[in-house]
């Protein structure tokens, strides 16, 4: 039974590899893997601790929902995803502009980038200054 299972892969995969063979993937694949890109970021979000990691994370959420434009584009023949996917990373640059410069900031005045130390410090000093 695996053994028929892996000659069958091996076929498709020599077929594939075909000088000017095109290989098509579905689109529930394409969305299952921009789902789950997702979810890897929000995950990534919520898990870490750290600045830039969360920061990193929003990026990925962001590609992969820029990955949900371009894969509805090619499904229907459109270049509209294209063109959003272009929108989305443009605001995404500036997104991590100015986010890397508030980081920085934040870190030589505060010398942490952990979300929690940041609030506690924060809080204690709203705290001693009414």
């Amino acid at each position: 039974m695996v053994g028929n299972r892996l000659q069958k892969f091996k076929y498709l995969v020599n077929e594939a590899l075909k000088p000017g063979s095109v290989v098509t993937v579905s689109m529930e694949i394409q969305l299952l893997f921009a789902a789950l890109l997702f979810l890897t970021g929000l995950t990534g979000f919520l898990v870490r601790r750290n600045i830039i990691f969360m920061l990193i994370s929003i990026e990925i959420m962001l590609n992969s929902a820029a990955l949900v434009f371009v894969i509805a584009g090619s499904h229907w023949m459109q270049a509209d995803g294209q063109v959003m996917f272009i929108f989305i990373l443009t605001v995404s640059a500036a997104e991590v502009s100015v986010g890397l410069a508030l980081i920085l900031r934040m870190y030589h005045q505060y010398k942490t980038l952990d979300a929690d130390a940041l609030k506690k410090l924060l809080d204690r000093k709203e705290t001693e200054n009414p």
